[in-house]
């Protein structure tokens, strides 16, 4: 059940099992494993509370984590319960074939209500800040990688009487906080983010931003799955929508339908790659007989004129 109530090692809630994996709703302002003595509440340590059995002795957290949330963020959090099931993962990751989604309330009114985001991001060095990310151009920004964010505007309402925006972030990168600094690029922060605000926005419980959907394409059996949306009235009443533009049901299901057709057209292109190169080796292969065989019609030849001109 979603909750306002911050973490403790009880509130874990498991969105699937397998004897491969197990995907978890990761709390907010919960690490999900940390070496200090003092962090007594991690995903870590709820999965050993709850799972002992599961913990992998040859690890050093005893569990395999898929990918990474930060510190502040909810959501849909993958765990590899053996070595082989995260090398798939982790192959999936890294081809860049997995989709999510997460859903976010930022400040203000965003007008353009669909628009790709692709401010590359690097280490911000300034004095201050070297905890922080920042958009290229940044004074102080190192080494800025390209990336690319996809945001959908959902809902327009307020939050404790200010103007906001429910959005859908889709990450086509995976940079170190991504979304909040690109959100934070176009004057629309996460509501709560007390960082990329510069220690402002530090009233609402918690930083609004949170991984509702994860689909990993793993053979033969993809994993997909919904946490939820913890941004409505009934769990936090200082929310306030007013104007609904698209529902989140409905998004998400055209954005899994788009990208399964991409991954569709790409198989194909891939497909049709391989046959070419298939029909190129063919026809090398059947050119370099010919060469043989005309080499070898040129030696009998070549023997036949000898033993002419011998006669």
């Amino acid at each position: 059940m979603m909750t306002t109530e911050a973490a403790n090692l009880e509130s874990l809630r498991v969105l699937y099992q397998s004897d491969d994996y197990i995907v978890v709703d990761k709390h907010w302002d919960i690490r999900i494993d940390s070496k200090m003595w003092y962090e007594k509440h991690t995903v870590q340590a709820q999965l050993r509370h709850h799972f002992p059995q599961l913990a992998d002795p040859s690890t050093y957290y005893g569990f395999r984590f898929c990918h990474q949330l930060d510190f502040s963020t909810s959501g849909a959090l993958c765990v590899a319960l053996n070595k082989a099931a995260a090398g798939r993962a982790y192959r999936c990751f890294k081809d860049r074939t997995v989709t999510k989604a997460y859903i976010a309330l930022v400040r203000g009114w965003v007008e353009e209500e669909t628009q790709t985001l692709d401010f590359p991001i690097g280490k911000n060095s300034s004095e201050g800040k070297t905890h922080m990310m920042c958009i290229e151009g940044t004074e102080g920004c190192e080494n800025p990688k390209p990336c690319q964010t996809e945001l959908t505007v959902l809902e327009y309402g307020l939050y404790d009487g200010d103007p906001v925006t429910k959005v859908l972030l889709q990450p086509l990168t995976g940079r170190t906080h991504q979304l909040r600094v690109h959100c934070s690029a176009i004057g629309h922060p996460i509501v709560g983010d007390f960082t990329y605000s510069s220690g402002a926005d530090d009233a609402p419980y918690r930083m609004m931003l949170h991984a509702h959907f994860l689909h990993i394409p793993l053979d033969p059996q993809p994993l997909l799955v919904s946490a939820g949306d913890p941004f409505v009235p009934t769990v936090d009443p200082k929310w306030l929508p007013q104007r609904t533009l698209r529902t989140l049901r409905a998004t998400v299901e055209a954005l899994l339908e788009r990208r399964v057709e991409e991954d569709r057209k790409s198989k194909e292109q891939e497909r049709g790659i391989a046959g070419r190169e298939e029909e190129e080796r063919r026809k090398r292969r059947k050119e370099q007989r010919i060469e043989e065989e005309s080499e070898e019609q040129r030696r009998r030849c070549q023997e036949w004129l000898s033993e002419w001109a011998g006669d």
